[in-house]
């Protein structure tokens, strides 16, 4: 569920409590959460709805001068309405790993995370040659990363989410950097592997 920063931005300061989407099936589910470029949403309500069940109010707190603009503003009009009642929890939590000092136990832990990574991916051992890429081309466009490495954006992106749920990189525009947490676990795995041929 793609949501504007200007609407996740109310939803932090609760001016919007519903979300309205035409969907064939829910993309969230009541209880869920959702992590955003602005910290995490709850997900405390999906439920599908007729047209005439949203009233002028709810229009308002999704964030809309009236219903019909509402209305207006959802296409493929064949599809089911579900209104989703959403919550900002809290900032994004992997913040405070990428800040975070490594102790020896935890870098050993990241390094066995990442090994592991690795182990099961079919591409081999991925993991640095991506924190490299990252490091040595900060704030440049993902399809530039990608193309390098032989792929393509959505083939590339889902893999450096795997790294930032890590805490080693973090989200630009455009592009990626390192955090001080994957500076440091990329200069440990450097140290400790020997260099690509």
């Amino acid at each position: 569920m793609l949501l504007k920063t200007v609407i996740l931005e109310k939803i932090i300061t609760s001016e919007i409590k519903y979300v309205f989407r035409r969907w064939k099936r829910a993309s969230v589910k009541s209880g869920g959460t959702q992590m955003t470029h602005l910290g995490v949403l709850g997900i405390d309500a999906v439920e599908v709805v007729a047209e005439g069940e949203i009233s002028e109010k709810d229009a308002r707190l999704a964030g809309f001068i009236s219903k019909k603009e509402l209305i207006g503003s959802m296409s493929e009009s064949t599809l089911d309405i579900y209104k989703i009642t959403v919550r900002y929890i809290g900032e994004d939590p992997r913040k405070e790993l990428r800040n975070a000092d490594l102790s020896v136990e935890e870098l050993e832990e990241v390094l066995a995370k990442l090994r592991k990574l690795d182990q099961n991916s079919q591409r081999g051992n991925w993991t640095r040659l991506y924190l490299q890429t990252i490091h040595d081309q900060p704030n440049t466009h993902a399809a530039v990363l990608s193309s390098q490495l032989g792929l393509d954006n959505a083939h590339f992106k889902p893999w450096v989410r795997k790294l930032k749920a890590l805490g080693l990189t973090e989200s630009l525009s455009p592009g990626y950097q390192l955090s001080p947490r994957g500076e440091k676990v990329l200069k440990a795995l450097n140290s400790n592997e020997p260099s690509a041929h």
